[in-house]
């Protein structure tokens, strides 16, 4: 009897619910607290503690359906997706879990009833594997559930044992495999066969039963446990009575929906597969709070957005189109996991923006890359390239290496991980710049700030370090770190910079160059000019200027910040920040690039605040009662009970412990610089005050005035003087481009009367100079034309390259393929090429081989005509 995907769901939780078993919701796909896992890729992740004995909870029998995703790190299913019948990005599995209730008997009971009685399978189609020392469960397949002998299989490797690790819960195992038929090849497990397609692997039922020690041996569990696995997808193919997890209801309505959405009408093509995969793990992958980035999970969600989309561009997508499954995906996913529908808008955003951001470059990056691939000597692309790729044009390395798979190509992959590795290490070393001190270094001090008003103290000094830890005297030339008993020096943290000054005594001097936290004291960071000892007392002298500019912009940052939530929206949060003296630099989320509008309108709201004159008010309240008053926290920063709120009108009311200015007049002018995107949903923007946003329009307006005086207009009119030398510029190109098209076909015309007969047929196969590669094939169409029936080979060689181009007329292709003797030509110059039967180019390395070929072309032809 045939079931929906969603019934085979609710059957399955419903008979183990019957059973005594606590139905529990799938849980994110990120896991929570578990570093070993990228993603939560199996039904038991969630009960790990429970069954590592660390965890209880209120019932010790459990079903789900869990929402897993194999797309990176150790289990990794993402370049195979497309390819396959049976793997996916994105998969439910369906699972029960005794912790110390029922073991082996039961297990194996109820997957056999729930198979065979409420799926109603036929028996006889069912086999089984067994870990090879378990007799028990050999007993219990075949006594108590009756199946014969020669469908229980023995297997002996760790297919059929199970462990969490090298030490710790383990145990054997029972598969349970579907026979799809003898008209489908394959052999059942264990035999040479056992790749085949014929027997699939439906459920796994892991019998927890010992606990490994580090010496190896297997000590029984005083409560042995259950952990089971159903590929829903897998059982859903049988209960439809379909072969490939892509003809099950789901899948075939997310395909449809594809097709209809790119313009394909070919609903078999496995780019359609891929789509329908991976709207599925985009969608759930964002529900659960990752974002596309460059890093960790945020980078994997973006590969495959990315491998998404240029399928859809390979499908001939002409649109952004992704973002549009999600509708589809809601209609047949959306009841079983409602947050879908719930968060609908925010998946179309991320989805939309990702993709455009990506198309950008994606038409680039494809045009190099096959342009590449026709020129390779061989059939293995160059890790380098690969790479560049990836760090110039976005492309991860396995959408690189899906179109060079459907090209004959292959990656190599050694090299693409050594230019990776020398870019993580030249990053690595990038961020280890300055780091002066060991991070065991501890301050038993608390240092006393006195910075919000003063700018300089008396202090003691009170503990010293070097590179090594604490010392007592920091002698003239060495680097070092000073305490202070109490200090004007504000320590590096909110995103403001740490001040720099100087710390001079009767005979001690230091310069500070860099003021951080270090535990609860302030850490003056620096060189001694004269020695300073433990117990000296220094006059600390921040750099007054310095500070001054720091207060502009960090209390422009506040102003921005409450800008950009009326400008953009209250979706606008903090990601980041750094505040020095020489400009301001704001992250926030947001999932599409300010308009240059936006931007006016967020710099005049700013500059309004400016000249409304606020008085900053500041006072020390209650976490939870700012909070309700509505202050905005800072990004990434930790906060005791009692906090600082810093307030400027009616406009920006923020925690800070950082340093500002008295009244927002004082800031003077805010001048925004650079917005850009950083991230997948995080943009950037730069901007600076004071006497540096005067510079710079001062400088805006002199670089304007000069223009004009060089174009002979004045400022007023720049605009359109500027327009219309582009637009001449434009014609000039077109007409050059022109002028280069009839010149090739001057060229080709020429050629023509060079043709010669092979078995009665026009042959053209001749070297050309003086031309570009790209008008060779307006060279050959033009040839075809004159010729009506030929077949053409040009070669054109450069320094240290050749290009080869074959053309073949219709009538003549059933003969002679183009693909073919653009190879043969090519081989002959150490290249490789391809294309349609009727035109294909290729590309070579040997260009003083280009005249042999050439000449070579009459006698290929003259064995096929």
């Amino acid at each position: 009897m045939s079931k929906t995907t969603a019934e085979i769901r609710r059957a399955f939780l419903d008979y183990f619910a019957n059973h005594g078993h606590q139905i529990v919701s799938s849980s994110s796909l990120v896991p929570a607290d578990d570093p070993t896992l990228l993603f939560t890729n199996a039904g038991m992740n969630q009960f790990k503690d429970v069954f590592l004995g660390t965890e209880t909870r209120r019932y010790n029998k459990a079903t789900s359906s869990q929402r897993c995703v194999r797309a990176g790190g150790k289990h990794n299913d993402l370049e195979n997706v497309g390819y396959t019948a049976r793997h996916h990005t994105f998969f439910e599995m369906l699972g029960n879990f005794s912790f110390g209730d029922y073991f082996k008997q039961q297990a194996i009971q109820h997957a056999w009833k729930f198979l065979t009685e409420v799926l109603e399978l036929p028996k006889e189609k069912l086999l089984v594997t067994i870990f090879h020392e378990d007799d028990e469960a050999f007993d219990i397949w075949n006594k108590e559930i009756g199946l014969p002998a020669d469908k229980i299989i023995r297997i002996a490797t760790s297919d059929n044992f199970w462990s969490m690790g090298d030490t710790g819960p383990c145990g054997p195992c029972s598969e349970i495999f579907y026979d799809h038929g003898e008209h489908i090849w394959g052999g059942p497990p264990g035999t040479p066969e056992e790749d085949g397609d014929r027997f699939i692997e439906i459920w796994n039922l892991v019998f927890m039963q010992f606990n490994r020690t580090a010496d190896g041996v297997m000590h029984p569990l005083p409560k042995p446990s259950i952990d089971t696995g159903m590929g829903l997808e897998r059982i859903s193919a049988i209960m439809q009575n379909v072969h490939s997890n892509y003809e099950i209801d789901i899948f075939q309505k997310l395909i449809a929906a594809a097709a209809q959405i790119v313009g394909s009408t070919d609903l078999e093509d496995k780019s359609l597969r891929v789509i329908a995969d991976h709207i599925r793990s985009c969608a759930f992958l964002v529900c659960d709070g990752v974002m596309p980035s460059n890093e960790g999970r945020g980078y994997v969600l973006r590969r495959i957005i990315r491998r998404a989309v240029r399928h859809g561009y390979q499908l001939g997508a002409k649109d952004i189109f992704f973002y549009k499954l999600i509708d589809e995906l809601c209609n047949q996913m959306g009841e079983a996991y409602p947050e879908l529908i719930e968060q609908k808008p925010v998946l179309e955003k991320v989805l939309k923006v990702e993709e455009e951001q990506f198309s950008r470059t994606l038409e680039r990056g494809m045009t190099i890359l096959n342009e590449a691939l026709t020129e390779l000597s061989g059939d293995v692309v160059p890790g380098e390239l690969a790479f560049k790729l990836y760090d110039t044009y976005g492309f991860p390395a396995d959408l690189t290496n899906d179109v060079a798979r459907e090209k004959g190509f292959s990656i190599d992959q050694e090299g693409f991980d050594r230019a990776m590795t020398q870019q993580r290490e030249r990053a690595q070393q990038a961020s280890n710049f300055g780091k002066d001190y060991n991070d065991a270094i501890f301050a038993k001090s608390a240092s006393e700030f006195l910075g919000y008003d003063a700018e300089n103290n008396s202090a003691e000094v009170v503990e010293l370090f070097d590179q090594n830890g604490p010392v007592n005297e920091i002698k003239a030339g060495d680097s070092g770190i000073v305490v202070l008993s109490k200090t004007a020096f504000y320590a590096e943290s909110g995103g403001q910079v740490g001040d720099t000054g100087t710390l001079i005594g009767e005979s001690a001097e230091f310069k500070v160059v860099d003021t951080v936290k270090l535990n609860d004291a302030v850490a003056h960071k620096g060189v001694a000019q004269r020695n300073i000892k433990i117990g000296d007392v220094v006059e600390a002298q921040i750099e007054s200027e310095r500070r001054a500019a720091i207060k502009l912009n960090h209390s422009a940052t506040h102003l921005m910040h409450a800008a950009l939530k009326t400008v953009l929206g209250d979706h606008v949060n903090q990601k980041g920040s750094l505040v020095d003296a020489e400009r301001l630099r704001f992250d926030f989320s947001h999932f599409e690039a300010v308009t240059q509008q936006q931007l006016l309108e967020i710099e005049t709201l700013v500059n309004q605040q400016i000249r409304l004159n606020h008085s900053l008010e500041t006072k020390l309240m209650g976490l939870e009662e700012a909070k309700n008053a509505g202050a905005m926290a800072l990004f990434g920063e930790k906060y005791d009970d009692s906090v600082r709120v810093v307030t400027m009108g009616d406009f920006s009311m923020e925690l800070c412990g950082g340093t500002h200015v008295q009244q927002t007049g004082d800031i003077g002018l805010f001048k925004i610089i650079s917005e850009s995107g950083i991230a997948s949903g995080v943009r950037r923007i730069e901007a600076i005050t004071g006497q540096a946003a005067l510079q710079y329009v001062q400088n805006q307006a002199k670089l304007i005035s000069g223009l004009s005086g060089l174009l002979k207009t004045d400022t007023t009119s720049l605009e359109n003087k500027l327009t219309s030398i582009v637009d001449h510029a434009k014609e000039l190109e077109k007409e050059l481009a022109k002028l280069k098209q009839k010149l090739a076909s001057q060229a080709g015309s020429d050629l023509a009367s060079k043709a010669t007969q092979v078995n009665g047929v026009k042959v053209l196969s001749t070297k050309v100079e003086g031309v570009e590669s790209k008008t060779l094939r307006t060279m050959v169409d033009d040839l075809k034309n004159q010729l009506k029936s030929a077949v053409i080979v040009l070669g054109l060689p450069a320094a240290d390259k050749v290009s080869v181009i074959v053309g073949v007329t219709p009538d003549l292709v059933n003969k002679v393929k183009a693909g073919e003797l653009v190879n043969f030509v090519a081989n002959q110059v150490g290249g490789k090429g391809g294309g349609r039967p009727d035109m294909a180019q290729a590309g070579g390395s040997q260009p003083e081989n280009l005249d042999a070929a050439i000449d070579s072309v009459q006698n290929w032809l003259e064995e096929r005509l």
